[in-house]
């Protein structure tokens, strides 16, 4: 009986992202063909299996929305609502990408000191919202807001002050070679390889889930994000708990740019990827802020990025149609998860009802259903 309720629950689990996937595609294929565009063509396409160079690109891009995906999920556990993931970054990766260029330190020390400046500074930017909010009363959600627009701002200023211009592209200058990071060769018929630095992701997926569910930090955390009030009543200092939670969300943010810094691009720079911050957002929704579920999310989300770059050639449909369809997988997954909630609660209100039954005396059953 508790492996049939084992697999149950497994099921259960599995049932909610399937179903959001399964709606968000019907819902794409009706705007289809609302727009005239060929169904059969996005779906073929949609499904064909990548190339070895895709599979690395997709992996490439997974770890990089799983570093996002992990950075909202902190404050997501803590009821707090990090919008500035996308703000946090882009200071972050600027910072570093400065400071590893300078070439202070020798290769692999260059490296790890320009992570541990990208993290201070994303945890710094990021603790100004946690401040705010339990000095001032001022809503995470407006001052991260604020803060995204005010770092894009800052970034492009110090950008122009201390940049230089490479035909198009302003951009910071190259970091020294020795500090560059080799990919890892992952298949061998691929001309490209997996970024050296996306094992932060392994890293910090690992971490996320030892401090969440094996530290007393992370006890607090999820009690206080539960309920603000018994947290208070057991003794936990919610103040510190939001300022804290902001800080290592902020430093997990830090980290979104490492991969690409010292393994593709070398510099930061106006082509430097952006957007990143927000997609985390969605994709630690999508896997209900679990380590497992948000990395699902990430491959998720990076497989349909690296597909929809051959909608244009392949099916005539603006790749943008991809953006739609994770968009409506966020919004159905939040649907669908509350469909399986009610769904478990029926499961576990008729078991329960049916281990009563069992256990009380039959006079009893019988005049309780008189």
């Amino acid at each position: 009986m508790g492996t049939r309720f084992d697999a149950r629950r497994f099921l259960l689990a599995l049932a909610a992202p399937v179903l959001a996937v399964i709606v968000a595609l019907l819902i794409t294929c009706v705007i289809l063909l609302a727009a005239g565009s060929s169904v059969s063509g996005f779906l073929s396409t949609i499904f064909t299996a990548p190339a070895a160079r895709n599979v690395i690109n997709i992996l490439n891009n997974a770890s990089i929305l799983y570093l996002s995906g992990l950075a909202a999920a902190i404050g997501f556990r803590m009821n707090l609502f990090n919008i500035g993931v996308e703000g946090q970054y882009q200071v972050a990766v600027f910072s570093a990408a400065v400071f590893a260029a300078q070439g202070w330190l020798p290769g692999p020390l260059n490296v790890v000191a320009a992570i541990i400046v990208a993290m201070v500074v994303g945890a710094a930017w990021a603790s100004i919202a946690g401040l705010l909010k339990v000095t001032r009363g001022v809503s995470e959600v407006i001052s991260t807001i604020m803060l995204n627009a005010i770092a894009v701002s800052l970034t492009a200023y110090l950008l122009r002050k201390v940049g230089q211009t490479t035909g198009s592209n302003l951009a910071t200058k190259q970091i020294p070679k020795d500090s560059w990071v080799s990919g890892i060769p992952l298949l061998p018929s691929a001309p490209n390889e997996v970024l050296g630095l996306s094992l932060l992701a392994v890293v910090g997926g690992v971490a996320y889930s030892i401090l969440l569910n094996r530290s007393r930090f992370g006890f607090e955390l999820r009690a206080t994000g539960t309920s603000a009030s018994a947290a208070v009543a057991s003794g936990i200092d919610v103040r510190r708990m939001v300022v804290v939670s902001m800080v290592i969300s902020g430093a997990v943010a830090g980290l979104i740019g490492m991969p690409l810094l010292f393994g593709d691009s070398h510099n930061y720079g106006t082509t430097f990827q952006s957007g990143i911050g927000f997609a985390g957002i969605a994709v630690a929704l999508l896997g209900r802020n679990n380590p497992v579920g948000i990395a699902v999310g990430a491959l998720l989300f990076s497989y349909l990025s690296e597909q929809s770059n051959l909608l244009e050639i392949k099916a005539q449909v603006s790749p943008d149609i991809v953006s739609i369809t994770q968009g409506v997988i966020v919004l159905a997954v939040v649907i669908a998860y509350e469909v399986v909630r009610r769904y478990r609660t029926a499961l576990e209100q008729q078991r329960v009802a049916a281990e009563l039954n069992r256990s009380a005396p039959a006079g009893a059953t019988s005049e309780a259903t008189r």
